[in-house]
């Protein structure tokens, strides 16, 4: 899933990122292409399904990764 397509599901960063239990600048450091693969997890699962996980542009695992997916 794209960044941009969390943001407007949750109606901006700050809901995001207290949906998530995370920081503001945590959800910015995301690049728009891939959301680290296990914040698609829980967001798919915040969202009931709306948001559908994406694994091929995936960034790693923890929020500051910067490597993709294998």
């Amino acid at each position: 899933m794209k960044r941009s397509e969390a943001i407007t599901y949750f109606k901006g960063i700050p809901a995001l990122a207290k949906a998530l239990g995370i920081s503001y600048e945590a959800v910015r450091q995301w690049p728009e292409e891939g959301i680290p693969l296990l914040r698609q997890y829980q967001l798919n699962q915040l969202s009931g399904g709306a948001l559908l996980v994406d694994e091929v542009s995936a960034t790693g695992t923890s929020d500051y990764s910067s490597s993709k997916a294998a």
